[in-house]
């Protein structure tokens, strides 16, 4: 019977929830693999907006803000973590949430971080939200359908317990592996080679979009919605493929800015 009631409390919770964005853990280690890939001149732009706050420890920030009840956190700010759109269309071609997304929120925190007349709690914000923002554009279902809230509403089995798609790809597939985000960093950044830098970097926020389309269809075909170690081992090199090029393109994508706004 306990085990009955906290299923129903899991989908009446899960029936409210818009897109999130990857879970804590994600967001860290994108934050930390992009950190050891900054130029000197980056890393020293980052530690003057920061000072002693990680890029890590500012990568989750924008999530943790969603409990301040101002109004820009709870409504303005809420669809800059994804994109949805429908089957068959390119970011270009759909209609765009007069809101904002996540490409035009990333687009407006970097002109605000290379003007250097702005506040610096703005550009600080900026910074933060960028960190986080393209952690965001490394998540498959941050470019989910529009119908289904990017995975939300559909609801899965995970390991016998309740969760929905898009959870799974924000949490259940990274901590499954019970590991800290520095044991993450410390497993995936041997492999990524002076190639993969040169690869994953020659690309812009419209072809990380256009990448995460590409993997919606196998993403959502989930069958009988009971999800396991099958799906794990299906999808572990995935993530860790997202994961590091989430951390390269950050580095990348900072390096570009910083050098652009000197």
């Amino acid at each position: 019977m306990v085990r009955v009631l906290g299923a129903i409390v899991a989908l009446v919770m899960m029936a409210g929830q818009a897109a999130q964005a990857y879970g804590p853990t994600g967001h860290r280690v994108i934050a930390e693999l992009a950190s050891r890939h900054l130029t000197p001149e980056a890393a020293a732009a980052v530690k003057e907006l920061l000072g002693d706050e990680f890029m890590a420890e500012a990568a989750n920030w924008p999530d943790e803000m969603k409990s301040n009840p101002d109004e820009y956190w709870r409504r303005t700010a809420s669809p800059y973590h994804y994109i949805n759109l429908p089957d068959g269309q390119t970011y270009e071609e759909s209609n765009k949430n007069p809101a904002g997304d996540a490409v035009t929120a990333l687009a407006a925190f970097t002109a605000t971080l290379k003007d250097k007349s702005a506040p610096l709690a703005e550009r600080q914000k900026a910074l933060r939200f960028i960190i986080h923002i393209v952690g965001d554009l490394h998540q498959p279902l941050h470019a989910g359908r529009s119908e289904d809230w990017g995975g939300n509403r559909i609801d899965v089995v995970w390991f016998e317990e309740m969760s929905n798609l898009h959870k799974v790809w924000d949490e259940d597939l990274i901590d499954h592996k019970l590991l800290s985000f520095t044991e993450w960093v410390r497993f995936l950044e041997p492999k990524i080679k002076p190639e993969n830098i040169a690869e994953w970097q020659n690309s812009e926020p419209l072809d990380w979009v256009r990448e995460l389309i590409a993997m919606r269809a196998d993403i959502y075909n989930v069958g009988s919605g009971i999800l396991s170690y099958d799906y794990v081992y299906k999808y572990t090199p995935t993530i860790k493929q997202q994961l590091s090029k989430g951390g390269v393109r950050l580095a990348g994508y900072l390096n570009n800015l910083f050098a652009e706004a000197n």
